[in-house]
C-alpha cells in the first residue's frame, strides 16, 4: 500500500531520521556542527543535492542498466553537487572556507546514495522530490540541533548573524564540546533520547 505524500516528506524527522535512525552520514554530522550556522549551511547544501539527485535518479531510472547503476548515481550526484560548491565560492566564501573539503564529499555521503538506491531508482519523481527534501529537512534539523548544542556549551553563546544569544556568558565555556569527542558525546546523548523515546511511544501504543 503506498504511504502518503505527507508522509513522504514527514518520515525523514523521525521515522526514517537519517543520523539518529539510520545511523548515516556521520562524517559532516560530526566535522561541521560546531555551531548552527555552519549545520544550517551544510544542511542547506545535502537538501539542494539529495531532492534533486533524487528527481535526476528517477527520471532515468527505466534507462539506468541494473548492473552499473551505483557509479551512474554517483555521477548524476555529482552535477548538483558541483552546481551547489559554484554557488557557495561565488557568494559564500567564508562559510565554503569553513566546511571545506564537506562540500565535494557530498557526492559520496551514504544518505545522497542510499536514497539513490533504496527509494528513488524505484519512485516516481513527485514521490522522489518528496522523499529528498524531507530527508534533507530532517538532516539539516539535526546538524542545527547538535551544532547548537555544541556551541552553547562550547562558547557560552549561540550566534544566529549579528544576534548573539545570550547576551551574557552564564557559564564557563566546555571547549571539549568544540572538538571531536565533544561531537561524539552530543550525538550519543540525543541518539539516547530519541530511542527512548520511540521506544516509550511504542509500548504505549501497545498498550
Amino acid at each position: 500500500m503506498k504511504r502518503s505524500l505527507l508522509h513522504e516528506f514527514t518520515k525523514g524527522f523521525i521515522e526514517e531520521n537519517a543520523t539518529f535512525r539510520m545511523v548515516i552520514g556521520m562524517c559532516p554530522t560530526l566535522a561541521v556542527t560546531t555551531s548552527v550556522k555552519n549545520g544550517f549551511w551544510m544542511g542547506v547544501a545535502v537538501i539542494f543535492v539529495l531532492t534533486f539527485s533524487n528527481v535526476f535518479v528517477s527520471l532515468l531510472r527505466k534507462m539506468i542498466p541494473d548492473q552499473i547503476r551505483i557509479p551512474i548515481f554517483v555521477i548524476l550526484i555529482a552535477t548538483p553537487v558541483v552546481i551547489v560548491e559554484l554557488l557557495m565560492r561565488a557568494y559564500l566564501p567564508a562559510m565554503y572556507e569553513i566546511l571545506g573539503v564537506f562540500v565535494p564529499l557530498i557526492v559520496v555521503n551514504c544518505i545522497i546514495i542510499a536514497r539513490a538506491e533504496a527509494f528513488a531508482y524505484k519512485e516516481s519523481v513527485l514521490r522522489s522530490f518528496l522523499d529528498g527534501l524531507g530527508i534533507g529537512a530532517g538532516f539539516t534539523c539535526n546538524l542545527m540541533i547538535i551544532g547548537g548544542i555544541r556551541e552553547f556549551l562550547g562558547t557560552g553563546q549561540i550566534a544566529l548573524g549579528s544576534f548573539v544569544f545570550p547576551s551574557v556568558k552564564l557559564f564557563e565555556p566546555l571547549v571539549v564540546m568544540l572538538t571531536p569527542p565533544g561531537g561524539f558525546m552530543t550525538l550519543g546523548l540525543l541518539m539516547a533520547i530519541l530511542n527512548i523515546a520511540v521506544a516509550r511511544s511504542a509500548q504505549k501504543k501497545a498498550h
